[in-house]
């Protein structure tokens, strides 16, 4: 199911349909090929799955005043609807602009008969219910109450209200008191955060909660490779890759470090916590390795069955999960502490085209101290070291927000809202770089595709489309303007 709550919604449809990765069926490949339509199922799922939560917020708000109970909860408990309520809406207008915004509960002839309500109609009004929600909701929570949304998650919400409408010094200032409650931190153990032993940890600001067996996710089928008996659904990039600096902080096309013929090795420690590489990464005590027999008693023809980078995700896969791989139980982290650090850099810095060394510290810098630990740690990101590399400080504060949040739903939000979808995504993608010696059956040309340095072609800048004048919203769906007239299209669809 396609909705804002599921891990599986953020990892196709605001990660596979970007520069990131891909998902192998191609689930939402319509998106960045030209060929989506207002009768795609998937955009139109996510709409409607998006107001069914809204009508089930809006009943709750209409009724629990009947209800005999502590007044203080209930203030509570209606902070945290009109947060989830104001969190579906901010989806909803950002993905679709102008959309019915509603508040109460409608009769099937109301609701067939309402009208698009200006995007900045909706925006303030999600402003003003998030403000009003964290003027109730608590700090902290105890442990039996945890994944119920606190102050912070809703300053959370709100911070991307912010950021998406560019509304800098707002976003900044939102950012700087989720800072400020002293209650999150950046948890040293990076790949312990996607998987059950990090769950609880202090950089969760938002989660979707998960109970293995009986209100799970299945991430770790979607993930993991054919080997450990999962469906390999995502792979990433080489674009994505090549993003990873090298352990002085430059990246790769500049730093000296970087050895062509050794491409993993001198590299942020994150790539290889993110990101499994053929005959590199290791799981389970098992080489990862990506080429058409490694597994051969599932599929002998494996990599011309589907579309392959080499890559696989790594993030979410837990070595010591021995379950069911369609029933893992991790809680989903919707927003982390690492999310707030990054934005408030990119939100200082696009106030007024510059960030001080103090304001970096207490951001990026403080996010790569993760690994301070590790002989591997990135360099301090200053003022300094950018112009003396010639680099872009822009670029470097995206490119940190990038290799950070992989596949963690943010990819195609940070696309649109930096209007750059329509020079990236109609590139062409590559995979990882093709060892002939591995795959002696394959011929170049014919069974793969490779371009003039030896790198998968995955897909082909002409199968990949990005039309500015409309691909920034998505269309309403069409059954949803075939039952309501007064719902009219958004441009250009």
């Amino acid at each position: 199911i396609y909705d804002l709550w599921n891990q599986d919604t953020y990892l196709r449809f605001f990660e596979a349909s970007t520069d990131n990765g891909f998902d192998k069926d191609y689930n939402v490949a319509d998106i960045n090929s030209g060929d989506l339509t207002a009768s795609f199922a998937r955009t139109a799922e996510l709409w409607a799955t998006s107001y069914q939560k809204i009508i089930k917020c809006n009943n709750f708000l209409e009724n629990i005043d009947r209800v005999e109970m502590d007044i203080e909860e209930m203030k509570v408990m209606k902070a945290e609807v009109k947060s989830i309520r104001a969190y579906n809406y901010f989806w909803l207008s950002f993905l679709w602009g102008d959309v019915p915004l509603v508040t109460k509960v409608l009769t099937v002839d109301e609701a067939n008969s309402v009208f698009r309500d200006s995007k900045e109609t909706v925006v303030n009004f999600i402003v003003t219910e998030l403000q009003e929600a964290i003027r109730d909701l608590p700090v902290t929570r105890p442990n039996e109450d945890y994944g119920r949304i606190t102050k912070g998650g809703a300053l959370g919400i709100l911070g991307r209200v912010f950021l998406a409408e560019k509304r800098w010094e707002e976003a900044k200032d939102t950012y700087k008191q989720i800072m400020n409650l002293g209650v999150y931190e950046i948890d040293p153990r990076f790949s312990d955060l996607f998987i059950e032993k990090g769950e609880n940890s202090k950089e969760f600001l938002l989660v979707s909660k998960r109970t293995q067996d009986l209100y799970t996710n299945s991430i770790q089928l979607v993930c993991q490779g054919f080997t450990w008996g999962g469906w390999h659904h995502f792979s990433p990039y080489n674009e994505l890759v090549e993003e990873f600096c090298c352990i002085d902080g430059l990246p790769i096309h500049e730093s000296p470090l970087f050895d062509p013929e050794k491409p993993y090795e001198n590299r942020d420690p994150r790539l290889l916590k993110t990101v499994f590489v053929d005959n590199v990464s290791v799981f389970k005590g098992i080489l990862y390795i990506a080429h058409p027999d490694s597994n051969p008693s599932i599929y002998m023809d494996q990599l011309l069955r589907r579309p392959w980078s080499g890559y696989a995700v790594r993030k979410f896969c837990d070595e010591n999960y021995e379950g069911n791989l369609n029933s893992y139980g991790c809680d989903f982290p919707m927003i982390r502490y690492a999310e707030v650090l990054l934005t408030y850099a990119e939100a200082t810095y696009e106030l007024n085209d510059q960030i001080s060394d103090a304001d970096l510290d207490i951001s990026i810098n403080a996010l790569r101290n993760r690994f301070a630990d590790n002989p591997d740690k990135l360099p301090a990101l200053t003022n300094a070291f950018v112009k003396e590399h010639g680099l872009d400080m822009r670029e470097e504060i995206r490119r940190e927000r990038r290799v950070e949040l992989v596949s963690e739903s943010l990819r195609y939000d940070d696309l649109i809202r930096w209007k750059t979808a329509e020079t990236e995504l109609p590139q062409e993608i590559l995979g990882a770089k093709f060892d002939e010696s591995a795959y002696p059956a394959m011929i170049p040309g014919k069974d793969i595709n490779l371009n003039a340095d030896g790198f998968i072609v995955v897909q082909s800048g002409k199968s990949r489309m990005f039309d500015p004048s409309k691909d920034y919203l998505f269309p309403i769906p069409l059954r949803e303007v075939s039952l309501n007239p007064n719902l009219k299209q958004n441009p250009n669809w």
